[in-house]
């Protein structure tokens, strides 16, 4: 007799509802490996040791993130990071909560089994919770993906029964904590359809069957051959012009004089370009997202041709604000963001570098080289109080943050600026680091948030760098930004994944 086993501890009762199930459960294995299903001898086994360790799974993301869409790449990485914290929960907490030994391989024929058995408990399936995490999480954030996902994922499930390693009731369990993983990641980093913004107010824009009376002007340093080749093949009526960054401007000014509707594809400087010209000669603004961040077009919930296409033949629209700056005799417009101080220093040093080593790797080395350099905070007057800064931010609209997730515009009709203010003073990397994790209406004595309609600056010396939109230049000495309400009229898609309206 084992030294180990303790006489004195009560043995488990009979319990009329549990043992019932564990019954069931043994019934329904025992039917699976009685069960002969074409094929899948030679599939399934297979496709149960690909998902081992997640591989199957870092594969259907290598596949995703290689589709070259927003929507594709932000899938895989919620279905990996789903994955993750589902394969983290049920090896901390699962297996061993429930150490419940794996089936008898006896009914199960030889061919299905695999050739190395887990030494695991059986409760509950880790495969199966990886699978369903990785799809649930794809498919909150694209449910085309997700539905394409879906039937390796059940297969894989499947597969732990088929091959006799699991009960079915493992395999359950795993999958419903799995689905719970993903939704868990959302409630910390919300999906972009949970951030699209209110659909108001609504604008009446003329619809474009098959893109008839759009004139789309295409910055091709951008890489936007792809984008306009997606929306020449859902708009064949449509005009579209490609031209280098130096004719944008020209070519736009000549377009918007004979469009019904003038468009746009490219980089957030181009767009702000276009929307200038769309407000000065009173036409709608078309924006299909061809640059690096795509601030303004996502914020609008356009992320590519078919988004835009959609709202196009549809005659969907809004109008929204724009910011605008004054210096001097000096005058521009943000459809995102304006600054002052590190910020545009840290745009000219990425724009230095990124033509040689790339658009991330010179955003990183240009933060490093700006904030080791040996340089004095920026002197001006906000609010009637002078003072050093080291970054002065502007945004048109309010930026909000929900869990995790960046800051992101909900409303671009709201009438409001919104200013960060970091204050000068020792070590600026940790001023302007606690400034990006504080979110917006907050204040200490390294920063501070408020929402206004208007601002003024005094005592900004001339030649100060400003960035507005990622493009930079020099100011004339003090500053007014304000709100233009209501002035840009915009396509954006208000039916589909897009029916969000907080305006009633």
């Amino acid at each position: 007799m084992s030294p180990d086993v303790d006489l004195t501890a009560p043995t488990p009762g009979p319990h009329p509802v549990r043992d019932g199930l564990l019954r069931l459960d043994q019934r329904v294995f025992e039917a699976v490996a009685a069960r002969h299903w074409p094929g899948a001898d030679s599939v399934l086994p297979r496709l149960s040791r690909g998902a081992n360790h997640g591989v199957l799974w870092f594969a259907a993301a290598a596949a995703l993130a290689a589709a070259r869409t927003p929507r594709s790449r932000r899938a895989a990485v919620r279905g990996l990071a789903s994955l993750s914290l589902a394969s983290l929960t049920i090896n901390t907490l699962g297996k061993r909560s429930v150490r419940r030994p794996r089936p008898v391989l006896d009914p199960v024929p030889l061919a299905r089994q695999l050739k190395r058995q887990p030494i695991t408990t059986s409760f509950p399936s880790g495969h199966a919770a990886s699978a369903a995490a990785f799809a649930t999480g794809v498919a909150l954030e694209s449910p085309a993906w997700g539905a394409a996902v879906a039937p390796l994922a059940g297969a894989v499930a499947l597969s732990r029964v088929y091959t006799g390693v699991h009960f079915p009731s493992d395999v359950l369990a795993g999958a419903a904590l799995g689905a719970v993983a993903a939704f868990a990641v959302r409630g910390m980093v919300p999906t972009r359809a949970q951030l699209i913004p209110p659909a108001r107010p609504r604008a009446d824009v003329p619809a474009l069957p098959g893109g008839e009376g759009l004139v789309m002007v295409a910055n091709t340093a951008s890489g936007t051959a792809d984008r306009v080749r997606a929306l020449c093949d859902a708009l064949p009526r449509a005009e579209v012009v490609e031209c280098d960054p130096e004719d944008v401007g020209a070519e736009l000014e000549k377009a918007a004089e004979r469009a019904v509707v003038l468009g746009v594809c490219g980089g957030d400087g181009t767009v702000n370009a276009a929307a200038e010209i769309a407000m000065r000669h009173g036409v709608p603004l078309a924006v299909l997202p061809g640059g690096t961040l795509n601030h303004f077009a996502h914020d609008l919930g356009v992320e590519d041709a078919k988004d835009l296409c959609r709202a196009l033949e549809g005659g969907e629209g809004v109008r929204v604000d724009v910011g605008r700056f004054t210096s001097g005799d000096r005058r521009g417009t943000f459809l995102n963001t304006f600054s002052l101080g590190v910020y545009p220093e840290l745009v000219r040093e990425r724009e230095h570098w990124s033509p040689r080593i790339g658009g991330w790797p010179a955003g990183v080395l240009a933060a490093v080289r700006v904030l080791r350099a040996d340089r004095h905070p920026l002197e001006a007057e906000v609010q009637g109080r002078r003072r050093p800064l080291w970054m002065l931010f502007a945004g048109n609209g309010t930026y909000h943050r929900m869990g995790l997730a960046p800051g992101r515009r909900l409303d671009l009709a709201d009438g409001q600026l919104d200013i960060r203010v970091v204050h000068g003073g020792r070590r600026p990397a940790l001023r302007l680091l606690s400034a990006a994790l504080a979110g917006p209406l907050t204040r200490s004595p390294a920063h501070a948030a408020v929402q206004v309609g208007r601002l003024r600056l005094t005592g900004v010396a001339p030649g100060t760098l400003l960035a507005f939109d990622g493009e930079i230049t020099e100011t004339q000495g003090d500053l007014v930004l304000e709100k233009l309400p209501e002035a840009l009229t915009v396509y954006r898609p208000l039916t589909g994944n897009h029916l969000v309206d907080h305006s009633s």
